[in-house]
């Protein structure tokens, strides 16, 4: 096997994607399609590169507030670490810990679903459909609430 047929045999699994065992095939991308797409564009799935390009506004808005998700995300991580790493014995342990678990796996939740957002709006955007209800603001609204009233119980109980 030469340089040259290790090629081929890449484009030809580009082109050729993954059978099902009904014999549909999944995932085919034509090799002209990715090679013909700009660099920046070779990442994107489907659904970014369909439809009209919205107005650069709004696109650059969806983006800030994909980085708005992620850095409420950042900061639920950053008091996580505090909560443990920094109060001493004024919220018990057995509060403590449990709260930083919860908080981390909000965040971790958050940034997933903020991702995931993005490219939800992104493609309802290009394909000029109505844009999807943000749902991670409940689960960051409910979490949230409920870390600060176990953290208003673990003051109270150790006062």
């Amino acid at each position: 096997m030469n340089e040259h047929s290790g090629r081929r045999d890449a484009a030809a699994s580009h082109e050729a994607g993954v059978r099902t065992a009904s014999g549909a095939e999944v995932g085919a991308v034509p090799d002209a399609e990715i090679r013909d797409a700009a660099p920046g564009e070779r990442w994107r799935p489907r659904s970014l590169r369909e439809g009209t390009d919205p107005d650069p506004r709004f696109t650059l808005a969806n983006e800030r507030t994909l980085l708005a998700w992620l850095r409420t995300s950042m900061a639920l991580i950053a008091g996580a670490v505090a909560l443990e790493a920094f109060v001493s014995d004024a919220i018990p342990r057995a509060v403590r810990m449990p709260l930083a678990i919860v908080l981390l796996v909000i965040a971790a939740a958050l940034a997933i679903y903020s991702f995931r957002r993005w490219l939800r709006m992104e493609s309802a955007m290009r394909q000029r459909r109505p844009l999807p209800a943000p749902a991670g603001a409940l689960i960051l609204v409910a979490g949230v609430g409920a870390a600060a009233l176990a953290l208003v119980i673990g003051i109270l109980w150790n006062a």
